[in-house]
């Protein structure tokens, strides 16, 4: 399945994607010119979405380590080596340690809806993340499409997080 967000960073699919994805000139236009980068980025949710989003190899979280969010305070690439098969995605981990804590747990470690965009989800649509765009509230860890995304979900995260929970994972359905 191709992601608009994906289609949208090569410039051959760019023009395409904003033409079948904009709803109006305007919107168009704000695209083009990067206002709208989460709107080009977001869509909403097809039937049968995958639970994990997960990029075109199939690696959950871009290929970085859920687990290193809460032990390192930071993203950090997982290693192509230690992996785990878990909700349709391979995660990967940056040391054998932390695959050890995932599979343990799983909900604990894994981003909130799925890794999908925070911010979309709470917009009844679904987005790819930046693994540098994240945040660990109440335990869970919140990713989003870029860290402006990230600016925007964070001037009101209650209720965005709300609205997410209402959304996920019919979301998805």
């Amino acid at each position: 399945m191709t992601r608009l967000a994906d289609a949208a960073s090569r410039p051959a699919l760019r023009t395409a994607a904003v033409a079948a994805f904009a709803p109006s000139r305007r919107a168009a236009l704000a695209l083009i010119a990067g206002a709208g980068a989460a709107a080009l980025s977001a869509r909403p949710a097809a039937a049968g979405e995958d639970p994990v989003y997960s990029d075109w190899r199939g690696r959950a979280i871009k290929g970085y380590d859920p687990v290193a969010y809460f032990t390192e305070g930071r993203p950090v690439a997982g290693d192509s080596d230690i992996t785990y098969s878990w909700n349709g995605a391979e995660w990967r981990f940056a040391s054998e340690a932390n695959r050890a804590l995932f599979i343990a747990d799983p909900a604990a470690y894994a981003p909130q809806y799925g890794g999908y965009c925070a911010w979309a989800v709470s917009h009844g649509q679904t987005a790819s993340i930046d693994p540098e765009a994240w945040d660990i509230v109440d335990g869970k860890l919140y990713l989003n499409y870029s860290k402006s995304v990230q600016k925007q979900w964070k001037e009101d995260r209650p209720a965005a997080i709300s609205r997410a929970d209402a959304n996920w994972p019919a979301l998805l359905d």
